[in-house]
């Protein structure tokens, strides 16, 4: 296995980290204190005005899309680095650039199953950074982790689709940019138990689609919304169907594979990030008469945290590997390792920063609270952690089905 970066991978990384260095880290303070004002005025889901600004730049820079390989040129091995550098500013970074989910899994999807007309009526003006979107799936009725479960009725009826479900964890469904669901629900209940799902667009503003609340994680509200959404009677046309009937399942495992790759690094980068709080923290604190960093049960933490972030980022890469060699159907254990193994490390490295912050870790003044909030819900997001350990398990025994 070969985990170098192309060349043109790293002409990305060296332009990535110059943007980084010179525009989003400075911006960092700039959003948060512009995100304030937008609350105090009643607006938490307006996005505001530096996120504009860094897109303009990052598009004069040629940081845009990165993430799809027929448009950047990048391997999944390529991305993984780049998805990592922008994990370390992981509200303003992937945005900036037009690499933030959902919006990533949704244009793989329209460039991948999309007719035409979808293309260019939808995904044009997303990868033109000009609109957001949102992917409804997760329903508050039934374990979403078992996609089968999905109870969202898609009845046809003549020429359009008339939907009826209830969906919650709609992530970009509170943002005034977000224009369209790609939604995910039962075209046929009689069908084989992976046949039953299909997949179509329904713009926002269709009669009968209502966001009933934007939901908090652990008390944090993000910009972009995390939204309980009901559908009562929505009707679209049978041209909003994406791909073919019957094929939801399989088009959402195909978003998957890359989809986690991007996730576990940025989970890195964002643990990377922790580790680097955590070492200034520890060199510039006295207790006992000596510097925290000089302290050994401090520097045990440093040292597991490092060797960790390494470890996990090496299995991350061998997936990467995988996928752009073997495709994700043959990388299907290790995409599923990932996902456990990425979250678990950053929440790991994050608490122990915490720890070593002290009271202040908790709070506000330092991004680790948030940073924790929000890294734990990838120990659910993308299918739980127990789901995958199961996928694990499942096809290490079947190498040994032969021996029963």
């Amino acid at each position: 296995m070969d985990f170098a970066v192309s060349a043109t991978a790293q002409d990305y990384l060296k332009r990535l980290e110059d943007f980084m260095d010179s525009h989003i880290y400075p911006a960092e303070k700039v959003y948060a204190e512009q995100r304030r004002a937008l609350m105090e005025e009643g607006k938490p889901n307006t996005c505001p005005a530096v996120v504009e600004e860094l897109k303009t730049e990052a598009k004069s820079r040629g940081l845009w899309n990165l993430f799809l390989p027929d448009v950047s040129g990048l391997s999944n091995i390529d991305y993984a680095h780049l998805a990592e550098l922008m994990g370390r500013a992981g509200h303003l970074a992937p945005e900036a650039t037009n690499c933030a989910a959902p919006d990533t899994g949704n244009m793989e999807v329209l460039h991948m199953f999309g007719t035409a007309e979808q293309k260019e009526r939808w995904l044009r003006p997303l990868m033109d950074g000009e609109i957001r979107s949102a992917f409804a799936m997760t329903e508050p009725a039934v374990a979403s982790s078992d996609a089968t479960n999905i109870s969202t009725e898609i009845k046809r009826d003549g020429n359009d689709y008339v939907i009826n479900g209830h969906k919650w964890w709609i992530s970009g469904a509170a943002d005034e940019r977000c224009k369209f669901f790609i939604l995910m629900g039962k075209t046929d209940a009689n069908a084989p138990v992976h046949r039953q799902q299909s997949q179509v667009l329904v713009p926002l503003d269709t009669p009968g689609v209502t966001v009933v609340r934007d939901l908090t994680v652990f008390g944090y509200r993000d910009q972009h919304g995390h939204c309980e959404v009901k559908f009562d009677n929505v009707r679209v046309p049978v041209t909003n169907l994406i791909g073919e009937e019957g094929g939801g399942f399989a088009i959402a495992q195909a978003r998957l594979g890359p989809g986690r790759i991007h996730h576990c690094m940025r989970a890195l980068g964002v643990a990377e990030r922790a580790l680097e709080l955590m070492c200034k923290r520890a060199l510039s604190r006295t207790a006992f008469g000596r510097t925290l960093a000089e302290q050994g049960v401090v520097r045990t933490s440093i040292a597991e945290s490092r060797m960790a972030i390494d470890q996990a980022r090496l299995l991350v890469l061998q997936a990467a590997w995988m996928i752009d060699n073997v495709g994700a159907k043959g990388a299907r254990s290790e995409i599923a390792a990932i996902k456990v193994i990425a979250p678990r490390v950053c929440l790991d490295v994050i608490d122990r920063a915490i720890q070593i912050h002290g009271a202040a870790g908790i709070g506000d003044d330092f991004p680790l609270a948030s940073m924790y909030a929000h890294a734990r819900t990838l120990r659910i997001a993308d299918g739980p952690d127990d789901v995958h350990i199961r996928s694990v398990a499942r096809m290490e025994l079947g190498k040994y089905a032969d021996a029963r």
